[in-house]
């Protein structure tokens, strides 16, 4: 599911993070890391722009209710 899924990608880049502040990895290495951690931080960010809109969509729902 996709919380598992974020949930996954939130340890795997904070792995990534670690391993680039020890400073035990190459240049090359690095750098393949550091696109890692980009690509999982863009999918990460998609993932809690899409529940922030649904929490919206449901929370204006909400409203209209307690208006009628």
């Amino acid at each position: 599911n996709s919380t598992t899924n974020f949930e996954k990608s939130l340890k795997e880049l904070e792995q990534i993070v670690r391993e680039l502040e020890s400073g035990d990895v190459n240049l090359d290495q690095s750098l393949k890391k550091f696109e890692q951690g980009i690509d999982i931080y863009k999918k990460c960010r998609s993932t809690l722009e899409s529940a922030e809109k649904k929490i919206k969509i449901l929370s204006d729902s909400l409203k209209e209710l307690e208006y009628k």
